[in-house]
């Protein structure tokens, strides 16, 4: 029998996906036959500018997808052992863990709280482990949560650890009616101790909630004057694991970063940056773990997953961070809003462990923080000297960069505040003009000049020819909230948008990284196609005017059905869309699961999308300039009823501009469709062949795909669409109608 300090650690594991690998080449090949076709038709009949139009637009679709099917070719799973890691525990490193949050009203202090209590009881030594956790608005009650949910974690971790709880956030623990979550059985003992916990987090949970609604700065003295972008830097150790035991709880430490309104912060890249300084200096340890406020721990053996890959000495010349999938919590019924992502991450980011790894997804990921503070694979001869002349004026701060380079953790026994790391040098190095003359957000941590900053500073790490990995533990790692509401699902994807295209066009965009730096050619295509996802809105807001342009204008742009070229358009509608119902089979979802996330997939690209383009143009003339936008969270307590989900998953709308181009579209598709019927009843065309079906047929999926608008355009409250945005609509709907009707003439 193999000693088991000999038996791997994990597995790369290769996924044969054969019958996904023919679809993806019959798509192309259907592509390709229909870009021939518009040639040949624009060959014969000469230059039209309907055909035209067609033609850049699949020429768009193509291209994109040629960069889809490069990305996902080889599928690779990583299967990690963490119960042979734990005969090994003299080897596993110290971790600092980052906990980010920016606004206490749109991300509920309960919220935070539950995502550090899962941090602090997983399975790992605890003399290894510290926590920090970035208020970036300054609100003093998050440090007034963090204080008081101290005391209830000093009897949850052990409680947790004990009776081998296996989902460590209480909110979900005590509030899923799921059997699995009460494992330790209905002895009376155990019953007694779980209902004494629930009183206990119930209790802490309505403090919370009290506090928010009252003053806290008679109590809290050092938030006084504070405001959300103008406070001095405030460091507090809430717990420190003195005895350094490993049963014990994990150090806490609350970080507010300095903040002034003539100061630029740059968003959540800046704070994560405070953090890294702060914890250089505090702890220093080798590996970060950082996860949004909202993404509490579902498997408690994380840490050790993620260590599985990274102490491999092979993984650990060539691997810069492990990448957990992003997972939410109380998705509603067949995902509504199409924004659960199981076939993104099951069917694409699995396809880039075949390539240099997964993009670093902003949360939910291990970094090494040598890789983060700029070291390139090789190491680099003069990188240590460098980084004197680059990491800011803290003599201290420059001394622990050297120390993590060289892989020197902290002594888990010494103080966190002691005389080489007082609460001056950590203000010191929160400061807000700390980064002035330093490489930070350049060269050091995370990257700013966008506000896809993970997408940004995981870029960089590749471009270096680091590699990372995706895994994909059972359970999953981490679950978070997404959002729910038309409004708040919109201005999500708009932001992620927002920031691709910002990477895209500037100085380090992949092409530049592929040219310049050792970004691999397939990994380029992967970061190129999820970096066009905005551009992608304006070829197919041209490509769905085009069937209402030729209903109205009596003309066509798709081959008639009498002609065998009719046959291209059909195939690569039925293939596309039987892959992609395959697909979400596979990942366990329904078939209305599957219908959602076409729908969302069309009103994403003509609403978020569409402003996300906007918005950069602006940008890139100097017009405007892009902001961050939190995205409010909630908090489910219990399984909701089925009306209740049911109402949930209706779309809602408010008088943002987003709304604005898919309120068009309907409107515009319904005028097509009248005008086109009531021209062939008058004509008395009743054949299929003299009738335009392929835009036809095009038309009436639009309006399927728009649907949720349609139902707007009728309903009331929130759930029906304001008059402003109805009228704006209908004044592009005239102008659109009365062009085509003109070009007839």
């Amino acid at each position: 029998m193999a000693n088991s300090n000999t038996l791997p650690l994990y597995q790369k594991v290769a996924v044969k996906r054969r019958v996904h690998r023919a679809l993806d080449i019959t798509i192309l090949s259907l592509l390709v036959l229909l870009l021939t076709y518009r040639l040949f038709f624009l060959h014969t009949h000469g230059f039209s500018w309907l055909q035209a139009t067609a033609f850049l637009s699949e020429s768009w679709f193509t291209f994109t997808w040629l960069l889809l099917v490069a990305t996902r070719w080889n599928f690779f799973n990583y299967k990690t052992y963490p119960d042979r890691l734990l005969k090994r525990v003299e080897e596993l490193p110290p971790i600092d863990i980052f906990v980010t949050t920016a606004d206490a009203a749109l991300e509920p202090p309960i919220i935070t709280v539950n995502t550090v209590l899962s941090l602090l009881a997983v399975d790992y030594p605890a003399d290894k482990l510290t926590c920090y956790v970035s208020n970036d608005g300054g609100s003093p009650v998050i440090f007034y949560a963090l204080s008081e949910a101290l005391n209830f974690a000093k009897i949850w971790v052990p409680f947790c650890k004990k009776n081998h709880v296996q989902v460590r956030a209480p909110f979900r623990y005590f509030y899923n009616n799921k059997d699995d979550y009460l494992v330790a059985g209905d002895s009376p003992e155990f019953r007694h101790e779980w209902t004494k916990m629930k009183d206990e987090y119930e209790k802490l949970s309505q403090r919370i909630g009290q506090a928010a609604l009252r003053d806290l700065t008679g109590e809290l003295p050092h938030f006084s004057n504070v405001t959300s972008n103008n406070h001095p830097p405030i460091i507090k150790v809430i717990w420190e694991n003195k005895e350094a035991g490993i049963d014990g709880l994990p150090h806490l430490i609350y970080v507010s970063r300095e903040k002034k309104p003539e100061h630029q912060h740059h968003y959540k890249a800046g704070a994560m940056n405070v953090l890294t300084r702060v914890s250089g200096l505090m702890t220093n340890a080798p590996y970060i773990l950082n996860v949004d406020c909202d993404m509490f721990v579902n498997n408690p053996e994380i840490l050790l997953h993620g260590m599985c890959l990274l102490r491999d000495a092979i993984i650990d010349k060539e691997y810069a961070f492990v990448q957990f999938p992003q997972n939410f919590y109380d998705g509603l019924k067949d995902d509504p809003y199409g924004n659960q992502f199981h076939v993104l991450m099951e069917f694409i980011m699995g396809g880039t462990n075949g390539l240099q790894g997964p993009c670093y997804m902003g949360t939910g990921c291990i970094h090494r923080r040598k890789i983060l503070y700029g070291q390139p694979p090789d190491g680099g001869s003069n990188f240590e000297v460098e980084l004197h002349k680059r990491f800011g004026k803290s003599e201290k701060l420059k001394i622990s960069a050297v120390d993590a380079l060289r892989r020197i953790a902290h002594n888990p026994s010494r103080p966190l505040l002691s005389e080489s790391h007082s609460i001056e040098a950590l203000k010191e190095v929160a400061s807000c003009d700390y980064e002035y003359n330093s490489s930070w957000g350049a060269q050091v941590g995370w990257l700013y000049g966008s506000a896809a900053e993970d997408l940004l500073t995981g870029l960089r790490i590749h471009q270096k020819g680091w590699k990372s990995a995706l895994v994909v533990p059972k359970p999953k790692a981490f679950l978070g909230c997404a959002p729910s509401g038309g409004p708040t699902s919109l201005t999500q994807q708009r932001r992620w948008v927002t920031g691709q295209l910002e990477v895209l066009f500037s100085t380090k965009s992949p092409i530049f990284a592929l040219i310049f730096g050792n970004l691999q050619l397939r990994q380029c295509m992967f970061y190129l196609w999820l970096s066009l996802w905005g551009i992608r809105s304006v070829p197919e807001l041209l490509y769905t005017l085009l069937p209402a342009y030729c209903l109205i204008s009596d003309s066509r742009f798709l081959p008639n059905v009498r002609e065998l070229a009719a046959c291209i358009p059909l195939l690569l509608f039925v293939v596309y869309n039987v892959q992609q119902l395959l697909q979400y089979m596979e990942t366990g979802q329904s078939f209305r699961a599957w219908w959602n996330n076409q729908k969302m997939g069309r009103v994403n690209t003509m609403c978020s999308y569409l402003f996300g383009v906007i918005g950069i143009v602006f940008k890139l003339l100097g017009l405007s300039e892009t902001t961050f936008e939190v995205t409010k969270k909630g908090l489910s307590t219990s399984n909701d009823e089925d009306e209740v989900k049911e109402d949930l998953g209706r779309f809602t709308f408010d008088e943002s501009p987003l709304f604005v181009p898919a309120t068009t579209i309907m409107m515009i598709q319904l005028m097509a469709l009248s005008i086109g019927l009531s021209r062939s009843m008058e004509a008395r065309s009743y054949v299929i062949t003299e009738l335009p079906m392929g835009e036809m047929i095009c038309s009436v999926w639009l309006v399927l795909c728009f649907w949720p608008f349609l139902k707007g355009m009728f309903a009331k409250g929130r759930f029906g669409i304001p008059w402003p945005t109805l009228c704006k609509s209908s004044a592009f709907t005239l102008l659109f109608v009365l062009f085509a009707l003109t070009k007839n003439e």
